[in-house]
């Protein structure tokens, strides 16, 4: 049914989707919160930023991110002079990719739930001698835990259906950057349409059950 490869890219997807999820919860948590807190203008110029991704085509980030991250960009030279090498074609360079393209996945739902809590809550903890921060991880992240709980699964299922930044940052290269959705391609090519069935298949019941789940999430919350 599933190929020595297949097996090796949903692996990697599945590593990639994971760190993704949880490195992109320790960002976007502090950033989110600023962003619902803040009224600035530097708030609204960092909120457009965020959503980029949301807008832009993958190939525009994913050509912009190779430029950023190749052997005359200012990130590529910071890389090679530390002696890391360059990013792109490497895990490393998908992993910093990813984190990017699903950023505003994480951040959106985190700063709606922040907005959600309203000052009461907070304007309570300060009176009882909570500092900014005790507030923040005693209070707020608590009563976020939804939209947390929503921007984990959003993360996690929007890495693994990424096709044009990958493929532009990572390539094609078997065991090390080759992901499901770039492997499903690869069956397209060769004309192996049962392998690529098997594959979108999966991807097609996993969407399903990521949107099923989230449905319930929001409907258990509206009851309670």
């Amino acid at each position: 049914m599933f190929s020595p490869d297949d097996l090796a890219a949903l692996w990697l997807t599945l590593r990639l989707a994971t760190a993704t999820t949880v490195l992109l919860l320790i960002v976007a948590a502090p950033l989110a919160w600023w962003l619902a807190r803040s009224r600035s203008l530097a708030a609204g110029v960092v909120g457009a930023l965020t959503t980029l991704p949301m807008v832009l085509p993958p190939t525009v980030i994913g050509f912009y991110l190779l430029v950023l991250m190749g052997e005359q960009g200012p990130l590529g030279r910071l890389t090679s002079a530390l002696g890391w090498g360059l990013l792109p074609f490497s895990f490393s360079g998908l992993l910093l990719a990813s984190l990017i393209y699903s950023l505003p996945f994480a951040v959106q739902p985190i700063q709606q739930a922040f907005k959600e809590i309203g000052p009461r809550p907070l304007e309570v903890a300060a009176t009882l001698g909570a500092g900014p921060v005790d507030r923040f991880f005693s209070v707020a992240l608590p009563l976020a835990r939804h939209g947390i709980v929503t921007a984990a699964v959003m993360s996690f299922a929007h890495t693994v259906g990424e096709f044009g930044v990958v493929l532009m940052i990572g390539g094609n290269i078997p065991g090390a950057t080759r992901l499901i959705s770039v492997q499903i391609f690869d069956h397209v090519e060769a004309l192996e349409y049962q392998q690529a069935h098997w594959l979108s298949g999966g991807m097609l019941a996993f969407s399903f059950v990521v949107l099923l789940s989230l449905h319930f999430l929001q409907r258990r919350r509206g009851e309670r």
